[in-house]
């Protein structure tokens, strides 16, 4: 199958019909259907039957689909490459992070290689931990920081250190005076966290169970950020990570837990693509910048 009919088989089986996919592809119908039927001749089988006007995938392309479709996504990562390379742009660093280390380290680690590399191109990407470890696979981020040290295939996992779980407050909360906050301090408060699937989640579960204390959150979050406007509007109080720049968002107060909950954060790299002089340059600007995040943190919260 040719790069071009590669790339009409995975936009028909995204897209569901001829219209959708031939306006994706930016390409008349008539010339997408060509393509197909080229793709069917030289595959010797069919991929697609017309049942009452739809286009129904055959066993054959459901088999095909996944590898193709991963094929599909590295050919995409090349003609962006390509296209960097096109506009001089060779010296490229693409970095994706979830959101809390991409506002607290992932600046501070791009303001320190800026000064030694100016000249270089950096790509600062913002996703959550799933998409964070396709584009490492994929070849589109050669690194990427986040708050989960889970062992992935295909990806080399480099834990950089732990940040604290920590309660976000209202000003004039009640509990504003606490040094710490307990769990036992939360069973009367409209609690906003990590819904249970989630790995933060799974520790908080744990270590209010160490206390003897449901942990039921009544807003269910994924990304720490998404907290910040129901705390700042008196809607409630949350437990979120600590590594966020909590202190710069007016309104708030941030209170360790009694009984400390730490999420660790991790630096991911593939297996199959070796970093560049520059990403290893990066990669110890990330270090550092996590190590001096850290320390700030950890400050915050004696």
């Amino acid at each position: 199958m040719q790069a071009r009919q590669l790339e009409v088989f995975c936009m028909l089986m995204r897209c569901g019909t001829v219209t959708g996919a031939a306006a994706m592809l930016n390409i008349s119908q008539p010339a997408l259907s060509q393509i197909l039927l080229h793709a069917e001749d030289q595959l010797g089988f069919k991929l697609f039957n017309r049942v009452r006007g739809k286009l129904v995938p055959t066993r054959e392309a459901e088999e095909l689909y996944p590898e193709c479709e991963r094929i599909f996504s590295e050919l995409g990562a090349l003609k962006r490459h390509t296209t960097d390379m096109r506009f001089g742009r060779t010296g490229i660093i693409r970095v994706a992070a979830s959101a809390p280390p991409a506002m607290s380290i992932v600046p501070k680690a791009l303001a320190s290689f800026r000064e030694a590399h100016p000249d270089v191109v950096i790509r600062s990407l913002i996703a959550p931990l799933v998409n964070v470890v396709d584009m490492i696979r994929n070849g589109d981020a050669a690194l990427g920081l986040v708050m989960n040290n889970m062992a992935r295939p295909g990806i080399e996992v480099e834990t950089l250190g732990h940040t604290e779980l920590i309660c976000i407050l209202p000003e004039g909360h009640r509990l504003a005076d606490r040094e710490h906050i307990n769990f036992a301090d939360l069973q009367e408060e409209t609690l906003i966290s990590y819904r249970a699937g989630t790995y933060p989640g799974r520790i908080l579960l744990s270590a209010a169970a160490a206390e003897k204390h449901m942990f039921n959150p009544a807003i269910e979050i994924d990304i720490s950020l998404t907290a910040l406007p129901f705390v700042r509007d008196g809607y409630g109080v949350a437990v979120v990570d600590g590594l966020l720049p909590w202190d710069q968002f007016p309104g708030l107060i941030r209170k360790p837990l009694s009984h400390k909950a730490m999420v660790p954060i991790a630096l991911l790299t593939s297996r199959d693509r070796p970093l560049t002089g520059s990403h290893l340059a990066m990669r110890d600007n990330i270090r550092d910048a996590c190590a001096s995040v850290l320390a700030k943190a950890e400050d915050l919260n004696r």
